[in-house]
């Protein structure tokens, strides 16, 4: 007879051997039990408890001595409906608690994380730092470049632009309405560029860069210095900006 189904459905071993010696024995004190289980008489007790509470044995009391006994196997079913119920409800606790715990990873995840870079040098490692992050086919997104850039910065960007062509990564850009249009003109001519002019006249001396979660605010002026943030919320919302002066715009020819 293969017993191993028993605990398959959530009897331990010891629970089996107690409840197999029973069905044979019948009506028993714990002697006769703890020598056909051949379970240690120190677990006796304990494991008659687990049956008793699981509905598969019974006792009754004559001389003031305990005889337990097995019930009808067909208990089992019984024992395995109560089973099958405790299960179902489990399963609906967990779809309680398995959202509460996904939201909290995702706390957890959008942590923020902000870093202040200073200098040239210090753009050009967030530029890397993008490039690192960014794949075939990714876009990253511009707001309000300004119109002016010293001569040795416009010899980085075009650098800058020829390593995002090698990777295949995309950029659209908006550059306040003072900006030269050979600078705008130039970008275009890179493949996967698309720079147009702001929709409003706005001069800011900053502009606001965007990718993933990740925003990065640059001031570049003879003191050049950037802020990047880690925060998908502050990113989305830079890009809802960015998504709704877009729309406004047109391509420039």
């Amino acid at each position: 007879m293969d017993t191993k189904v028993l605990e398959n459905i959530g009897l331990t071993g010891g629970e089996v051997r107690v409840y197999l010696a029973l069905i044979r024995l019948g009506p028993s004190t714990t002697g006769p039990i703890t020598d056909k289980s051949k379970v240690a008489s120190s677990k006796i007790y304990h494991l008659l408890e687990r049956l008793l509470q699981k509905g598969l044995i019974s006792y009754i009391i004559k001389d003031k001595t305990r005889y337990y006994q097995a019930e009808d196997p067909a208990k089992i079913r019984g024992y395995m409906k109560k089973k099958e119920a405790q299960l179902q409800e489990q399963k609906q606790a967990m779809d309680i608690l398995i959202p509460q715990l996904q939201f909290q990873k995702q706390g957890e995840q959008e942590k923020s994380d902000a870093q202040i870079y200073k200098g040239f040098l210090g753009i050009q490692a967030i530029a890397d730092h993008m490039y690192e992050t960014l794949r075939e086919g990714d876009t990253f997104y511009n707001i309000g470049i300004p119109s002016f850039q010293e001569e040795k910065y416009h010899e980085y960007w075009h650098e800058d632009h020829k390593k995002r062509v090698k990777g295949r990564i995309k950029c659209k850009m908006l550059f306040n309405k003072d900006a030269p249009k050979e600078v705008l003109d130039n970008r275009n001519k890179y493949w996967g560029c698309d720079a147009r002019y702001m929709p409003f006249s706005i001069k800011t001396p900053s502009w606001i860069l965007m990718y993933k979660d990740v925003s990065v605010i640059i001031l570049q002026s003879n003191e050049p210095m950037a802020i990047e943030i880690k925060n998908r919320q502050i990113t989305n919302s830079f890009k809802q900006y960015f998504d709704a002066f877009w729309k406004l715009t047109k391509k420039e020819t």
